[in-house]
């Protein structure tokens, strides 16, 4: 299984000539090569996790691809068949299983509105929260994206949740609202709380892959 990272917070997972999609949004350059292509996953419904013209494009190249995303996704992506998930379930797609954890988007501010979130673990083996600090209970997380910049983000509190899972393997992403500085300072943040469990950090930039 390899997984490439794309700009933002998109993640494509491929395995035995089959591929899996993570939060194409609107931060992110028009996926291609979507033949192959057996399933969608949206964490949540902000619009750089998903876009209209990123399904549209997908669709097209792959028909009929189930899209998995929480409720509030479904809500705002009316028009587009979407299965619901929730915390707690398990879906199989293809070659991937797929476990979901979390519910909650990480709190922006008080004035906005909490939205629904969830963190996806792909084959017992990639672990990726969307736009939370949710630790998957009870699992031990080979590889582990971890968000390195956003507007709910404070780095200690990204490296608290890297110590608190203590993947084998991480790299960052949700990084676009980063300058190049700031996505290295946050790397070698991120890449301290790794070490601290005996992991290795990998600095990833759109297009670079990672053996799983």
């Amino acid at each position: 299984m390899r997984v490439t990272k794309y700009e933002h917070a998109c993640l494509r997972i491929d395995r035995a000539e089959e591929t899996l999609l993570i939060d194409p949004g609107s931060f992110t350059t028009p996926v291609s090569d979507l033949g192959s292509v057996v399933g969608l996953v949206i964490t949540h419904e902000h619009p750089d996790h998903w876009t209209p013209e990123h399904l549209d494009r997908i669709l097209r190249g792959a028909p009929g691809t189930p899209i998995f995303a929480p409720a509030g996704v479904a809500r705002a992506a009316d028009g587009y068949e979407i299965t619901v998930v929730a915390p707690g379930d398990t879906v199989e797609v293809g070659g991937f299983t797929l476990r979901f954890f979390g519910g909650e988007h990480a709190i922006i501010h008080s004035s906005l509105p909490a939205i629904d979130n969830l963190g996806v673990l792909v084959n017992e083996k990639l672990y990726y929260p969307g736009d939370s600090y949710a630790v998957p209970a009870g699992v031990e997380v080979d590889t582990l994206a971890a968000p390195l910049g956003a507007p709910w983000l404070r780095i200690g509190d990204a490296m608290d949740f890297v110590l608190a899972v203590r993947p084998r393997r991480a790299f960052g992403t949700h990084d676009m609202t980063l300058s190049v500085i700031g996505k290295g300072m946050h790397r070698q943040r991120l890449q301290w709380a790794t070490e601290q469990g005996s992991g290795e950090f990998f600095a990833l930039e759109p297009g670079d892959t990672l053996d799983l």
